[in-house]
């Protein structure tokens, strides 16, 4: 098995949405915000060659929004999915499996591409993953969650006839060296995979821990659909982390992918950061 890093651009949000109760003169030490309090994000995927199978997990925010919505969100950088891909050998039709974490806009948008007035999935040879409590609460979402749930990038996916779902437990197999860990905090039943690499086990964090700097317990995304069970989630798998020697993969630090873990006495931090390629 061989893993890649695919990265597929940086992308700006809110300093105080991502940090949540944290002042800004704490968190603006950790990611320093432009004038208007926004901060530097990335959408860092993650592609696992196993076998015959070329599972890609997350794909970004995609290109087919219009100018208006990038005007939000600052899609910026040198990196899209295609040179990720194509930087390590691949292109889209090569890929057997879109695993989707979540339906949120910024790792699912890569799923679907626009032709003309059409919309159609990206990956022609895939099948896309989701499980079907995460999929009825994005096609049926709440008030205040609908604006990162886009109909164009869940709709057409399941028209398509490409769409499986995973069943929900405590810990599912995917695939023989990936399972996948379920939490309900972030956003109902998000999905983790949880990877057997070279001796190590790596967790992809998604956004239960969207960054290194989220590691101390209160640092909880004000996106958060139910905080508390965050904080709950974070701290029982910060443990069972340092205890297993985890190494977690960040989807959106702009700067580390990966890190080991530490028991201080402030709480479980980080030990190491390094990249993919260093494992």
């Amino acid at each position: 098995m061989t893993l890649y890093t695919i990265d597929t651009g940086l992308f700006k949000l809110d300093g105080g949405a991502m940090f949540g109760v944290v002042p800004k003169s704490i968190w603006q030490k950790l990611n320093p915000p432009d004038d208007n309090n926004m901060c530097t994000w990335a959408m860092r995927c993650l592609l696992v060659e196993e076998g015959d199978r070329l599972i890609l997990i997350d794909n970004g925010m995609g290109d087919k929004q219009d100018e208006k919505f990038f005007g939000y969100y600052y899609l910026h950088g040198d990196d899209t999915l295609d040179r990720s891909l194509a930087k390590h050998g691949f292109s889209k039709n090569d890929i057997t499996d879109v695993f989707l974490t979540h339906l949120h806009f910024d790792h699912c948008g890569g799923s679907v591409i626009r032709e003309g007035d059409k919309l159609r999935p990206a990956f022609d040879n895939a099948t896309y993953w989701s499980n079907e409590r995460h999929w009825e609460w994005a096609v049926n979402p709440n008030d205040r969650e609908k604006a990162s749930f886009l109909k164009e990038n869940i709709l057409p996916i399941q028209e398509s006839g490409q769409l499986q779902f995973v069943e929900t437990g405590d810990s599912v197999a995917f695939s023989d060296n990936i399972n996948i860990r379920f939490v309900y905090g972030h956003t109902d039943a998000m999905m983790l995979p949880q990877i057997k690499y070279r001796d190590k086990t790596i967790v992809y964090m998604a956004d239960l821990l969207p960054s290194a700097a989220h590691m101390p317990l209160p640092y909880v995304m004000a996106y958060d659909m139910f905080p508390l069970q965050t904080l709950t989630e974070k701290k029982a798998f910060l443990k069972e982390a340092v205890e297993n020697d985890y190494i977690l993969y960040f989807e959106h630090d702009a700067h580390i992918e990966c890190c080991s873990l530490q028991q201080t006495e402030k709480g479980v931090r980080v030990r190491e950061t390094f990249a993919l390629s260093e494992i």
